[in-house]
């Protein structure tokens, strides 16, 4: 694949990401109160909860840290990518690690917070931007494996 076409498929991946995140964290916001939970199915619930941290909340109230630490992640991805580019698929998780960090830095500079809203059973609220963020690291580590694999199989 180009490093072309590789920048084109992640860019595309991470706009539909932020999309997805923004628009379900304002209809979260425009239809549920602070703190409200709505039974979507047993066991899973809508909220709307603020997080000023990052992950489960760490560095919660942190402000502009957690921002350095975002855009800090966000670079050292870039850079990452800049150097992979060529590496099958590599792509999608980046695209989906770059729309997540970038769905939630949205959230940071706009309202200092976070808006998670998807509850479930013993584990912290989270929205969307979260869940491509897990599932793009994920996806990276399965993405890379499979590049040794072809590697070794060279050799």
């Amino acid at each position: 694949m180009t490093p072309r076409l590789a920048v084109t498929r992640a860019v595309l991946v991470a706009l539909l990401v932020i999309a997805l995140d923004q628009v379900s964290k304002a209809i979260v916001r425009a239809n549920i109160g602070p703190f409200e939970q709505v039974r979507v199915i047993p066991g899973v619930h809508l909220v709307y909860s603020l997080n000023s941290g990052i992950a489960f909340s760490q560095l919660s109230g942190g402000g502009a840290i957690v921002v350095v630490v975002a855009a800090i992640a966000l670079a050292a991805l870039l850079a990452f990518f800049v150097t992979h580019m060529r590496t099958p698929l590599v792509w999608l998780p980046t695209g989906m690690l770059l729309g997540g960090a970038a769905g939630n830095l949205v959230d940071r500079l706009h309202a200092s917070a976070v808006t998670d809203w998807i509850k479930l059973p013993h584990w912290p609220a989270f929205n969307i931007a979260d869940a491509s963020i897990t599932l793009g690291v994920i996806a990276l580590v399965l993405v890379l494996d499979r590049d040794k694999g072809r590697d070794r199989q060279r050799a």
